[in-house]
């Protein structure tokens, strides 16, 4: 009985003593120093101890003197961090609790930045990933957020970078459109296909996949026997693209698209068959 009581007591006696320890890691330091801390990380490039001393800035001072700019700062470091779900949370929650802020712009801005990166991830930067074929995920959501930027802060100085990202956007769906046009093509789903091209056409006009979905157009048009359809593609292709591949030396228009992608499923399926031999 002794012996289990004495374990007991020391057991307690340890739990206190690591309990005592760890109050003392946990000492709250002055505002100012997190708020200086976490400065000199960043600019150090130590987005990880800046991101930490933010988070306890927020934490133990969520109304104090450097509030508004920790919580700015604490959207970067977590953008630097590669934490572009964080970024964004925070960016939100900036926005929320500060809606009438002067630097409402750049936390709009960030927020944009982070969807527009979100779905490409890591292996896409480092890695000849085409971006084009992925699911374009967050892209419609930077887009609002660069859309809503420009309404609210047309003269902001991120206004242009906004602005281009914009366009980077519209030509990133379009090529994802392209692609599966393409998709489609090497399965001979060719109505599939004109629809597809058919939707680059309306919805993004000046993209640069127009040329190729003017081409895809017209050659599933003439295969589906629509000639009116056909031509009316040929005419806007030679209007918009005069010196497109798909004209010959003479100015005829001779695209072999279908057949193209054609022959390349059948090599395929040529090699498989071989190889079973």
């Amino acid at each position: 009985m002794r012996s289990g009581f004495r374990l007991l007591l020391l057991s307690t006696l340890v739990v206190l003593i690591s309990a005592c320890a760890s109050h003392k890691q946990e000492e709250v330091l002055p505002e100012k120093l997190y708020y200086d801390n976490a400065r000199q990380a960043m600019n150090s490039g130590n987005f990880n101890e800046a991101e930490q001393n933010l988070d306890a800035l927020e934490t133990y001072y969520p109304f104090g003197r450097y509030a508004e700019q920790a919580q700015l700062d604490l959207i970067y470091a977590r953008y630097q961090n590669l934490d572009l779900e964080g970024s964004r949370a925070a960016a939100d929650r900036f926005l929320r609790l500060n809606p009438q802020s002067e630097h409402a712009d750049y936390a709009l801005y960030m927020r944009g930045l982070a969807s527009y990166n979100l779905d490409i991830g890591l292996a896409a930067r480092y890695l000849p990933i085409d971006v084009a074929a992925r699911d374009p995920g967050e892209q419609q959501q930077a887009f609002r957020d660069f859309s809503e930027l420009l309404n609210r802060y047309p003269e902001s100085e991120y206004a242009a970078d906004a602005r281009q990202r914009m366009i980077a956007i519209r030509n990133r769906m379009a090529e994802l459109e392209l692609f599966a046009a393409r998709y489609y093509i090497k399965r001979e789903a060719y109505v599939a296909a004109n629809n597809r091209a058919r939707f680059i056409i309306e919805n993004f006009p000046s993209s640069p996949a127009v040329e190729e979905a003017l081409i895809i157009l017209a050659e599933t048009f003439d295969f589906l026997k629509f000639k009116k359809g056909a031509q009316d593609a040929v005419a806007l292709l030679r209007q918009n693209f005069p010196e497109s591949d798909a004209f010959n030396s003479d100015g005829e228009f001779e695209a072999n698209l279908l057949k193209r992608e054609n022959r390349s499923l059948s090599s395929v399926v040529t090699f498989g068959l071989m190889g079973d031999e």
